[in-house]
């Protein structure tokens, strides 16, 4: 994943921002988008992390994974979004150089991390649905913490090494002049490891998914003992939910994605401009902002737990344990 990088040293030639064109209303309009879009990140993930350590009933294996994903969500409304967006309105990086390394290693390590979040729910709602007695009898929430702090560490790693062996901390870059790119070879690696495979697993399992579904939907109408059909079928129900909300998750971080590692091909071919490269990135980054909006649409349990803690009811004794499914 390639990002622009800069290094301000002697051997730059002073470089300053070019001048607005925005009007005075535009520019103010455009900064009280930018601060709305980074709270309702921040706030929409951080009320995400609040519903699933709180109440007891929401400690499941795949909410560890929904826990990680929002917590890099979280993290990048943090971290990444305020700098970005203050980049592409004044179509300058206006902070200093060091700053700009630190967002860069932190952008990457977040991007890659939610690809992997997203990976990780997809085969744990696929084990869920094909092996549901199995997946109960192996999968605990601690195994589940485990493999997403695994997750994070591993990615960490590659994330260091990558920028490390590609010159990233040595190589001279300066305010004005283009992209941090890899070469041809690490940018294939690279493209793979974090796009390609990842993504390859989620179509993969989700349309494996699709069918399994459609399968326990026929069994359920196959079914003739009327009260093993109202079990099997409350039960089946919820998993083809569960399946379905996080389908449209994944369609729409597909959607936010594709079209950034587009442009991470094209740059090893041709020239592309700043801003075309912001606007994908933009792309990625309100993927943090619109997953919270997902779960608001589609889960009746965070509706719920949105009330519980806004109105302050998660500081009532025994408040954990309140029924929110």
């Amino acid at each position: 994943m390639n990002f622009t990088g800069v290094n301000q040293t002697d051997e730059c030639p002073p470089y300053t921002c070019p001048e607005r064109s925005l009007s005075p209303a535009l520019y103010v309009f455009l900064y009280v988008c930018a601060a709305a879009v980074v709270l309702l990140t921040v706030c929409g993930n951080l009320l995400i992390i609040i519903s699933v350590c709180h109440f007891k009933q929401l400690h499941t294996p795949t909410n560890m994974l929904v826990l990680s994903l929002a917590v890099s969500d979280l993290l990048v409304g943090v971290f990444v979004m305020p700098a970005a967006l203050i980049w592409m309105i004044e179509s300058c990086w206006v902070f200093s150089a060091v700053y700009c390394l630190c967002f860069i290693s932190v952008s990457l390590f977040l991007t890659t991390t939610s690809i992997y979040n997203v990976a990780l729910i997809a085969v744990d709602r696929y084990f869920a649905l094909s092996n549901p007695f199995l997946y109960t009898g192996t999968v605990s929430v601690s195994a589940m913490a485990v493999m997403v702090l695994s997750n994070w560490s591993i990615l960490l790693v590659y994330n260091t090494a990558l920028q490390y062996l590609n010159g990233f901390y040595s190589q001279v870059l300066c305010l004005g002049q283009g992209f941090l790119v890899l070469d041809e070879v690490w940018s294939l690696v690279d493209l793979l490891i974090t796009f390609g495979v990842p993504c390859s697993v989620i179509i993969i399992l989700y349309l494996l998914v699709f069918v399994i579904a459609r399968k326990h939907a026929a069994a359920i109408r196959d079914l003739t003992v009327q009260t093993q059909a109202q079990a099997a079928a409350a039960s089946m129900k919820s998993e083809r939910k569960a399946a379905k909300v996080l389908g449209i998750l994944v369609s729409v971080f597909l959607a936010c994605l594709f079209p950034y590692f587009v442009c991470s091909v094209l740059v090893n071919v041709i020239e592309l401009e700043v801003e075309t490269f912001q606007k994908v990135l933009l792309l990625v980054y309100l993927n943090s902002t619109v997953n919270p909006v997902i779960y608001a649409l589609c889960y009746p349990w965070f509706r719920k737990c949105v009330k519980l803690t806004l109105t302050l009811q998660i500081f009532n004794t025994d408040s954990a344990l309140m029924n929110v499914l």
